[in-house]
């Protein structure tokens, strides 16, 4: 990875294994990395929403033993059916602002600061199986995880000023439908605290 980072001139690294993921090597392997490239090193992650249920869990203990040096975490709120939020009582239903704020509570509850919490989702039709929303509800869910506004049924225990943000897959996905949640989304994320 150091020597396609030199010749190529990438910025850093997003982990995607979607299983296989062993966290003391990975952990490991990312700190050398660190070590030979510097500070200023990305560490991205986009696991499925799946491997961000619980801080025992391979990926989401990756993402806490590294966290001196991640960037971030753009968990991939699609493609999942239903799930337990933060408050672990209801499964609540992929695609809606709900969904998208109590599985990212989970998160910012089991130690992850805000800015290392970015909202992974689709672009809008076909980018995914499921769980596509309209730009306007990833709008919302950030208001509600950062100002405590245009929540759903789910509150979550407190706002999170300084979210890292929110993450499409993809920009081509974007462009394919009128680059609308880079003309919704982008925009609103200026607006954040």
């Amino acid at each position: 990875m150091y020597a396609l980072i030199q010749q190529y001139g990438f910025d850093g690294v997003d982990i995607d294994l979607e299983n296989g993921l062993n966290p003391t090597y990975m952990a490991q392997a990312l700190r050398s990395l660190r070590a030979q490239v510097g500070a200023g090193l990305i560490i991205a992650m986009a696991p499925q929403t799946i491997d961000m249920q619980n801080p025992a869990s391979s990926y989401f203990k990756l993402a806490l033993d590294i966290q001196d040096i991640l960037t971030v975490v753009n968990t991939q709120f699609y493609n999942s059916g239903a799930m337990l939020g933060c408050d672990q009582r209801f499964a609540y239903s992929q695609g809606t602002v709900n969904f998208i704020v109590a599985l990212a509570c989970i998160q910012l509850e089991a130690g992850l600061r805000p800015d290392q919490v970015g909202l992974g989702l689709p672009a809008g039709p076909g980018a995914a199986g499921g769980g596509i929303v309209a730009p306007s509800v990833v709008n919302a869910a950030l208001d509600c995880l950062t100002r405590g506004t245009s929540c759903g049924s789910f509150q979550p225990p407190r706002t999170y000023p300084g979210l890292r943000g929110a993450m499409t897959w993809s920009v081509n996905w974007d462009v394919t439908n009128g680059d609308s949640f880079a003309q919704t989304v982008g925009p609103h994320l200026d607006t954040l605290p």
